[in-house]
C-alpha cells in the first residue's frame, strides 16, 4: 500500500486523510499542519521518511517561476532537505503541466469562455502555468503578485511585466520570513476585505485559495473561482457569499480537493521512474492513465 503525507505549514484544522484505490494501487493520502511551525514540519519529516511512500511539502513553495526563471524560497530548504529517503515535492510540477491542461480542457470541452473576461490570478509567480493558459486563452489579465503576497495594491497587466519585476524583486522577497508572503498558520482562517475592488471587477477569480479566501470580501454574486485545496465547508462559504461556479485544478477525493503537492506526491508514488527524472511528458501520461478530470461545482 502507498502512503503520501502532505506536511504543511498551513491550519491544523484542514488536515485530512482517505484511503482510494489509484491505477490498481491502493494509496493513502495524509494531510498534517503544523499551524505555521516550520521546525514542527521539519522534525515530521524526518520522523517519517522512509516510511512513506513521498512527501507533499504544503503551505510552502519550494520554488517561485516566472518567465524562465526559477526561485527558491529559503524557508522552504530546511524542509525539503530534511527528507533523505523518500522523495518530497512542493506541486511545482503539476502546476506546470495540470494547472495549463485545466485550463485548455476548460475551453476545448466549452466548458468556460475566457475570451475577454476578467480575470484575477491572485499569484502568478505561484501558478505560472495557469498564468500562461490564461494568457493564451484571451483574457483580460490581472496578476496580483504585488498585492497579495506583498501588499503593495498595484496590478499587473501582462507575464512580461511579471517577469521584469520578479527579477528585481524575487531575489529578496524569496529570503524574507514565508509568512510575510503568505497566509499560514492560523491566518488561513483569518479574513481582510481591505483589496475588495480587485475582487469586484473580476468575472474569474483564480489562484490559491488561501491567497483568495484571505481577502474574499462579504459579497462575490456571480463571481467563479478557480482554485484548489478546498474544504466542504471551503465550499459552503463560497456558495454563501453568491460564487456562482467552483472549478478546483485538482480532484475532488474523500470530501475535499487536496493541493497539487499532494496529487504531484501521488503520481511520484505510482510511477516507476526515479522522481528526480520524472519530466512533465511523464506528469502527463500519469494524469491521462488516472483519469484526473477538473471538480466543476454549479455553486448559485
Amino acid at each position: 500500500m502507498k502512503h503520501v503525507l502532505s506536511v504543511s505549514i498551513g491550519s491544523s484544522k484542514r488536515d485530512h486523510k482517505v484511503e482510494m484505490e489509484i491505477l490498481g494501487e491502493k494509496v493513502i493520502i495524509e494531510r498534517r499542519g503544523t499551524d505555521g511551525d516550520i521546525k514542527k514540519a521539519i522534525e515530521i519529516v524526518k520522523e517519517m521518511d522512509g516510511k512513506v511512500s513521498a512527501f507533499g511539502m504544503g503551505g510552502i513553495d519550494l520554488y517561485l517561476c516566472a518567465g524562465n526563471r526559477r526561485y527558491v524560497v529559503r524557508d522552504a530548504v530546511p524542509i525539503a532537505r530534511a527528507a533523505k529517503i523518500s522523495p518530497i515535492v512542493d506541486g511545482s510540477g503539476l502546476k506546470n503541466t495540470l494547472e495549463r491542461k485545466v485550463i485548455s480542457y476548460l475551453v476545448s470541452e466549452n466548458k468556460l469562455d475566457f475570451k475577454g473576461k476578467k480575470v484575477l490570478l491572485v499569484s502568478g509567480m505561484d501558478r505560472f502555468g495557469m498564468a500562461e493558459a490564461l494568457e493564451r486563452a484571451g483574457c483580460d489579465l490581472v496578476v496580483g503578485d504585488l498585492i497579495f503576497a506583498l501588499g503593495i495594491p498595484i496590478p499587473i497587466h501582462s507575464l512580461k511585466t511579471l517577469d521584469i519585476l520578479a527579477k528585481l524583486v524575487a531575489p529578496l522577497a524569496c529570503k524574507l520570513p514565508f509568512k510575510m508572503l503568505y497566509p499560514t498558520g492560523d491566518k488561513q482562517e483569518k479574513v481582510n476585505t481591505k483589496y475588495q475592488r480587485f475582487y469586484d471587477g473580476a468575472d474569474i477569480i483564480a489562484g490559491d485559495f488561501h491567497f483568495i479566501r484571505r481577502y474574499m470580501p462579504a459579497e462575490m454574486p456571480g463571481k467563479i473561482i478557480i482554485t484548489n485545496t478546498v474544504t466542504k465547508d471551503d465550499v459552503s462559504l463560497l456558495a454563501e457569499r453568491g460564487v456562482k461556479m467552483l472549478i478546483t485544478t485538482t480532484p475532488e477525493l474523500g470530501g475535499r480537493s487536496f493541493g497539487t503537492n499532494v496529487m504531484e506526491a501521488v503520481l511520484v508514488s505510482l510511477s516507476d521512474k526515479p522522481y528526480k527524472s520524472l519530466t512533465p511528458k511523464d506528469y502527463e501520461e500519469l494524469l491521462m492513465k488516472i483519469g484526473f478530470t477538473p471538480r466543476i461545482e454549479t455553486l448559485n
